[in-house]
């Protein structure tokens, strides 16, 4: 069983920047591919980037820039930078892994990040 537990949320300013992590359970191969969604408050859960176990990374045409997906060869942990935080950055910020591009059917919980001015 295959579990996502994402952290490093919080409260921070616009400007300002914050790394999430993802930590996984599970066989490495569980979770060959892992990626960051979010959801903003009332709005449809988006992608952000993905990464796979090799350090192949593919962001979201909107997410280019500010956003940086990083994973180490053969960890089960994955980390999403970003900077300069907007208001339009605040979301559950969603971890999520599968053993390969059609089957990505593990998710975490999620973790609050509220940008404030």
């Amino acid at each position: 069983q295959v579990q996502l537990v994402e952290s490093g949320g919080g409260l921070v300013q616009v400007g300002g920047s914050l790394r999430l992590s993802c930590a996984a359970s599970g066989t490495i191969w569980s979770v060959n591919i892992m990626a960051w969604y979010r959801q903003p408050p009332g709005n449809q859960r988006e992608f952000i980037a993905s990464i796979t176990r090799t350090g192949i990374t593919n962001y979201s045409d909107s997410m280019k820039g500010r956003f940086t997906i990083s994973r180490e060869k053969f960890t089960k942990t994955m980390y999403l930078q970003i900077d300069s935080l907007k208001p339009e950055d605040t979301a559950i910020y969603y971890c999520n892994a599968g053993p390969n591009a059609n089957y990505m059917d593990y998710w975490g919980q999620g973790v609050q990040v509220t940008v404030s001015s």
